[in-house]
């Protein structure tokens, strides 16, 4: 579940990236929010799932 996680992380950042660089493009504000959403949404997975990874690297036992 960790890499798939990630993988959708990276995709909501590709995405969210795309979108602000068009509304940027085309003067659209709403479109550009998205972007900064989806980017943030992404980054905040994919950080989540490196802190589960690393927290699961201490603690053997699961």
């Amino acid at each position: 579940m960790s890499k798939n996680r990630k993988i959708e992380g990276t995709w909501d950042k590709v995405k969210g990236e795309a979108k602000d660089t068009f509304g940027e493009a085309t003067d659209n504000k709403r479109l550009q929010a998205e972007g900064k959403w989806d980017k943030a949404k992404g980054e905040a997975k994919k950080k989540y799932e490196e802190a589960k990874d690393r927290f699961s690297d201490m603690n053997p036992s699961e």
